[in-house]
């Protein structure tokens, strides 16, 4: 999956990641607009839509004449996405997640350790 290259994409993922259904692009416009310093235009905001279609970041639906667009993964799915590629960069990927366990916080720490050993005894991690 292709990253999300600027503020105004990620803009509009926060927006469809957090619509409790697929967006118009009016829809779209009138939530990023909310309190903006300076308003976005239409075509600015469908175009952004039309690039994240093209990189199978949402998906685009016929609503009558227009479009409604829809995240294909969600946000933590996303996440994990760009972690994965980030590890699969370098050929030592336990001194990479060696230096991330260090990193976390301690409770982010602990979430993991526990996620890790729900896998390895074969549960499922939620």
């Amino acid at each position: 999956m292709a990253g999300l290259s600027g503020s105004l994409e990620r803009a509009v993922m926060d927006v469809l990641w957090s619509a409790p259904r697929a967006l118009r692009v009016r829809e779209l416009l009138e939530t990023l607009n909310d309190g903006a310093r300076k308003p976005l235009a239409y075509n600015t905001v469908q175009t952004v839509a039309e690039r994240l279609v093209g990189k199978g970041m949402i998906e685009r639906t016929p609503d009558g004449l227009a479009f409604r667009y829809a995240p294909k993964r969600g946000r933590e799915d996303y996440a994990v996405d760009l972690m994965l590629g980030a590890l699969t960069e370098y050929d030592d990927h336990g001194a990479v997640l060696t230096r991330f366990a260090e990193s976390v916080a301690p409770e982010d720490a602990q979430q993991l350790l526990e996620a890790l050993r729900r896998r390895a005894s074969g549960k499922e991690v939620t």
